[in-house]
């Protein structure tokens, strides 16, 4: 999924490019509302988060020039303006969220999830559907699992993953496949980034993180699902 962050603030910008990095979004960047509406008409973003005072075209005429455009798309603020009546207009103009500065990493990843679920709803095609990974049942249109009673939250990026291991029960994936489906060909894989991932997801998915049944590994080869 593709998102456009418009932020003057580069420390800000760099910050939500990253954390959207994390969880498996392309992100567009514009440090103006100019640069913003270029953007949105030329890569149609599935969704937007606009900061409200930008150089040039404010947040709120971007806004209302994106909903003219392009009323589906989901659009969250995030700013500094943290007046109750910049919150009613914000959403007066069709903004689905609106998250004040300074905000924590946890809150930002909650609510874009939240308008991830609500893009997919909101797509004329069918919901991708539930598929079983031992005891852990994961339901991708909803970027969550659960095992019994219990939850897990998941990541888009973690949500690919879980696709592509099952979609291949029982081979081996290689390092550069699991890159290039769940990161992107562009994505420079010299990194631990990959095993880096798997370990926090084993933490949350399964039973015995240190002896995974789920996503296991095979040293010198890549991982694989047994089914």
């Amino acid at each position: 999924m593709k998102v456009l962050v418009a932020e003057d603030n580069p420390l800000t910008l760099g910050g939500l490019t990253e954390v959207l990095r994390a969880e498996g979004y392309h992100v567009l960047q514009a440090v103006n509302g100019t640069a913003a509406l270029e953007l949105f008409d030329r890569e149609a973003p599935d969704f937007v988060c606009l900061d409200i005072m930008m150089p040039g075209v404010n947040g709120y005429d971007v806004c209302r020039r994106m909903r003219a455009a392009r009323p589906q798309t989901p659009i969250v603020f995030i700013t500094a303006k943290s007046e109750e009546v910049d919150k009613v207009l914000g959403l007066e103009l069709g903004a689905d969220d609106f998250i004040v500065k300074p905000f924590g990493v946890k809150e930002v990843v909650a609510r874009i999830r939240a308008v991830t679920r609500r893009c997919r709803q909101a797509t004329d095609s069918p919901d991708p559907p539930p598929f079983q990974m031992g005891d852990l049942t994961i339901y991708p249109a909803e970027l969550r699992a659960r095992r019994g009673q219990d939850m897990i939250e998941l990541s888009l990026r973690d949500v690919k993953l879980l696709e592509l291991l099952h979609s291949h029960r029982g081979r081996v994936l290689d390092r550069n496949t699991l890159f290039n489906h769940c990161w992107g060909e562009d994505y420079f894989p010299n990194s631990r980034s990959l095993d880096q991932h798997i370990s926090q997801l084993r933490k949350r998915i399964e039973v015995d993180p240190k002896s995974p049944a789920i996503i296991r590994t095979v040293h010198g080869a890549g991982y694989r699902f047994d089914g």
